[in-house]
C-alpha cells in the first residue's frame, strides 16, 4: 500500500496479540518481481538551502533546473513541491513572472473537485508525459500517492522522510535517469511549519548520508540506504505518534450518526487527517443581490452543493477572509460589508446568514459568486476579488441533488417524491428489490429473507398522522397509507409534518422510527412473552412487582407471523435495518433540538422522541396486497428508556450494542446499505399502483 509504511505503525492496543504474527517475516518485493529496469533507475540528488520568505529565489533555481534538463522519452517535465498551499501559490506566481512561455499548472488541495477532475486529462497522467511534452508542475504534498507521472526533475522543500521518499518516486517514474533537489527553506519553527522540527533535521542527515554514499535516490540506493539503518536510526527517519488513535471502542460509538445539538454530523476529521488544520466546505452560487424592499435575498432551500463544487478552505482562514481578521482588541462577529455568505441550519431546514462562530470545522458555507475568493486556476483566493464561476447545476446528479436534500433536513422529503404510491406496493416493490439484491450478493438464505421483510415493513411509520397530514393537493388520493406522492403535494419546512386538521404539529418526524416501533407493537400485541420482547426476563419482572400482561394475545396476520417467527438476535437486526434506512437515527434515541420545542397539551405522555410520542397509534392499514388489513398498532417509547422495561425488555442501546458486538460495525453498515439501495430502487420505479386504479363494478 505504501512504500514508507513500517511495520510498527500496525501495532495498537487493539492489535497488539497479532501484530508479532503479521510481522513474523518481512514484507518484501524481491528485485524480479519489481519489473523491468525499475532497480536500475537514477536519480541524482543534490541539496541547497533558500530562505523562507525568497519565493523569487527559489523559483529562479527552479528555472534554471528545467532549463538544464535534456529532452526525454517522456518530455521535459519539472515537478515542484511545497510543503504549504501558500508557497505553492507564491512559487507558481514567481515562476509566471520569470517565464510567460513555458506551460504551467498548479496543484494543491484548494481546488474544487470540477477543476481537479480536469487535472488527470490534462497534465497528471502516464498519457501526458509524450516525448514532446514540456511543463512545469507546482505542486503540494498531494501528489505524493495517486499521481502517476514520470517527471525528469523533481525540486522539493525539505520535508520528513516517508514524504520525500513519495516525492522520490515521481521522478523519473517509468525507467532511466533524473533528477531531484532538495530545498531546506528554514528548519527553524516558523518555516518548517507544518512539519516538526525533529522530523526536518532527521531527514537533513539521511540526505547527507546518502551524498556522501553516492547522491543517488533511485529505488536499489534507496533500499540499500534503509537497510543499513539501526533501529534508533528508522525511527527518527519513520516516527509514528499519532496524536488520534482510533480504536476499535470508539469506532464502534462513531457508528452513530446521531447528529449533534446544532444538527450537524459529529467532525471525524481528527481520525482521519494528521495536520492540525481543520477545513470547512465553500461552494459558491449565483444570488441575487438584496433589492430595496424585498426580503434578503439567500440561496433556495432545496439547494443542496454537489461534492464537485465543494472546496475545502481551513476554517480560519474562512473566517478572516468572511468576517475580517481577529485581533485581541477586535473580534468581528459578522460578516464584512462587501460579503454574502450562508451556512444550512440543520434544525430549520434552510439557509441562514453565516456569522464568525458559524464557521467550524465540517461545515458547509455558500458564498455569493460575486464576493469571489476563488480562481479556477490558482483554487481558493482570499485575495481575489472576481466573480467566480459556479459550478453549472446540469453537471450534479440529480438522485445526489435529491438525497442531499434530504440529508440536509429532517423535514426533507425529496426522496418520497414520486408519483402516487401506497405503503403496500412500495413496500411490496422495496422487498422484491430486496430479495434479488440478496440473491446477488450471496447472502445467506436466513440475512436475506430478514433483509426483505424489512423492505415490505419499513415504510408502515409513513401511515403516521403526522406524516400523512403532511400530503395536500387537490386530487390525493382519500386514503391513510400513502407512501409516495408528487412534489407539489408536500408541505414546506418548517412545520410541514401535522395532522390534516393541523392540531398536532410534530417538526422533524422521523417515519422510520414509528416503523421500527411498530414492530414491538406486534411482539406486544400477539405475543408479550416472545423472547425479543419479555419472555426471559418474566420472572425477575414478577420479582419486582410487574405482574405482565394480561390481555390474551391477539392472533396474528400473515407478515406479523413472519415478524413472530423471528429469533430474539434476528429480530433486533430485523428492527435495526427498518430503523437505519434513511440514515437518520441507528443507536441513540433520543429527542431532538425540535422535540424539545413541542408544548405538552397535558395529556402526560411526555415530550415526543424524533416526532412520535408514547401512545401515537398507526390506523389500520394495508400492507400486502390480496391480504387483510394489519390492525391498529399502538406505538411506545419504552425502547429509549434505559435498563430493562417491563413493556419492551431490553433497551435498544442494549440491543443495538449486542448487533455491534455480533456483527461488527462493517457488517452491520453493509446490511443496512443493503436494504437502502433496495429502496432506493424501488422509488425510482414508475409502476402504477394497483390499489390506487379506478375500482370496476363485478
Amino acid at each position: 500500500m505504501s512504500a514508507t509504511l513500517q511495520p510498527d505503525w500496525l501495532r495498537s492496543v487493539d492489535t497488539a496479540p497479532q501484530h508479532a504474527e503479521w510481522t513474523r517475516e518481512p514484507c518484501r518485493i524481491d528485485a524480479a518481481s519489481r519489473g523491468e529496469g525499475l532497480g536500475s533507475i537514477s536519480k541524482a540528488l543534490r541539496t541547497t538551502d533558500i530562505a523562507a520568505a525568497d519565493a523569487r529565489g527559489f523559483a529562479q533555481l527552479c528555472l534554471e533546473a528545467h532549463a538544464s534538463l535534456a529532452p526525454g522519452a517522456y518530455g521535459r517535465i519539472t515537478l515542484i513541491v511545497c510543503n504549504t498551499v501558500e508557497r505553492a501559490c507564491a512559487t507558481f506566481d514567481a515562476l509566471r513572472t520569470l517565464d510567460g512561455r513555458t506551460a504551467m499548472e498548479l496543484v494543491h488541495s484548494r481546488f474544487r473537485p470540477t477543476e481537479r477532475r480536469e487535472w488527470r486529462a490534462r497534465f497528471l497522467s502516464r498519457e501526458q508525459c509524450a516525448a514532446e511534452t514540456e511543463r512545469i508542475i507546482v505542486a503540494t504534498q498531494v501528489v505524493e500517492a495517486g499521481v502517476d507521472i514520470s517527471a525528469s526533475a523533481v525540486i522539493s522543500e525539505l520535508a520528513p522522510w516517508s514524504s520525500l521518499v513519495q516525492r522520490f518516486g515521481r521522478c523519473a517514474r517509468y525507467g532511466g535517469r533524473g533528477t531531484v533537489i532538495v530545498v531546506d527553506r528554514g528548519r527553524e519553527e516558523g518555516p518548517a511549519k507544518p512539519y516538526d522540527v525533529q522530523q526536518l533535521d532527521a531527514a537533513w542527515r539521511a540526505l547527507a548520508a546518502i551524498q556522501d554514499a553516492g547522491a543517488d535516490v533511485g529505488i536499489a540506493p534507496l533500499d540499500a540506504f534503509e537497510e543499513s539503518l539501526s533501529e534508533g536510526g528508522r525511527r527518527d527517519l519513520y516516527p509514528y505518534e499519532p496524536r488520534h488513535l482510533l480504536l476499535r471502542r470508539e469506532l464502534v460509538e462513531l457508528f452513530d450518526t446521531t447528529p449533534d445539538l446544532s444538527g450537524a454530523d459529529l467532525d471525524v476529521s481528527r481520525f482521519i487527517r494528521s495536520g492540525e488544520e481543520r477545513d470547512l466546505q465553500v461552494f459558491w452560487l449565483a444570488v441575487p443581490k438584496h433589492r430595496k424592499g424585498a426580503a434578503p435575498a439567500r440561496p433556495p432551500r432545496a439547494r443542496q452543493p454537489g461534492r464537485e463544487e465543494l472546496c475545502a478552505v481551513p476554517f480560519l482562514r474562512a473566517r478572516e477572509w468572511l468576517c475580517g481578521p481577529e485581533t485581541k482588541t477586535a473580534r468581528k462577529p459578522r460578516l464584512k460589508d462587501r460579503m454574502r455568505a450562508w451556512v444550512w441550519d440543520w434544525l430549520d431546514g434552510d439557509w441562514v446568514v453565516a456569522e464568525r462562530a458559524m464557521l467550524t470545522p465540517g461545515r458547509i458555507v455558500c458564498v455569493a459568486a460575486d464576493c469571489g475568493g476563488y480562481r479556477v486556476d490558482r483554487g481558493f483566493d482570499p485575495d481575489s476579488i472576481t466573480a467566480v464561476p459556479p459550478v453549472p447545476e446540469v453537471a450534479l446528479p440529480v438522485e445526489s441533488q435529491a438525497q442531499d436534500v434530504a440529508d440536509a433536513s429532517d423535514d426533507a422529503e425529496a426522496l418520497s417524491a414520486a408519483p402516487w404510491k401506497t405503503i403496500a406496493c412500495h413496500g411490496r416493490e422495496a422487498a422484491e428489490e430486496a430479495a434479488a439484491i440478496a440473491r446477488a450478493v450471496g447472502l445467506l438464505p436466513r440475512l436475506g429473507e430478514l433483509l426483505t421483510l424489512a423492505g415490505r415493513w419499513h415504510d408502515l411509520g409513513k401511515a403516521h398522522a403526522a406524516f400523512q397530514g403532511a400530503i395536500r393537493l387537490e386530487g390525493r388520493p382519500d386514503r391513510p397509507d400513502l407512501a409516495k406522492a408528487p412534489a407539489a403535494a408536500w408541505l414546506k419546512p418548517p412545520g410541514s409534518y401535522r395532522t390534516a386538521d393541523n392540531r398536532e404539529s410534530r417538526p422533524g418526524l422521523r417515519h422510520e422510527l414509528a416503523s421500527m416501533l411498530a414492530l414491538f407493537a406486534v411482539l406486544q400485541r400477539c405475543d408479550p412473552q416472545h423472547p425479543a420482547l419479555l419472555g426471559p426476563w418474566g420472572e425477575a419482572l414478577a420479582l419486582l412487582g410487574h405482574s405482565g400482561p394480561t390481555a390474551a394475545p391477539a392472533e396474528p396476520s400473515a407478515v406479523e407471523r413472519d415478524i413472530l417467527a423471528c429469533t430474539a438476535e434476528e429480530f433486533d437486526l430485523l428492527a435495526y435495518l427498518v430503523l437505519c434506512h434513511h440514515g437518520k437515527v441507528r443507536v441513540a434515541l433520543h429527542a431532538s433540538p425540535k422535540d424539545q420545542t413541542y408544548r405538552d397539551s397535558g395529556d402526560g405522555r411526555g415530550l415526543p422522541i424524533r416526532g412520535v410520542r408514547d401512545g401515537d397509534d398507526l390506523p389500520s392499514v394495508l400492507l400486502e396486497e390480496g391480504r387483510p388489513p394489519l390492525p391498529r398498532l399502538v406505538l411506545s417509547l419504552e425502547p429509549a428508556a434505559m435498563g430493562l422495561s417491563h413493556v419492551t425488555g431490553r433497551s435498544w442501546g442494549e440491543r443495538t450494542s449486542g448487533l455491534l458486538e455480533h456483527f461488527g460495525p462493517g457488517a452491520l453498515a453493509w446490511l443496512e446499505a443493503l436494504l437502502i439501495a433496495a429502496d432506493r430502487r424501488a422509488s425510482r420505479l414508475t409502476t402504477t399502483d394497483p390499489l390506487l386504479l379506478p375500482r370496476t363494478e363485478p
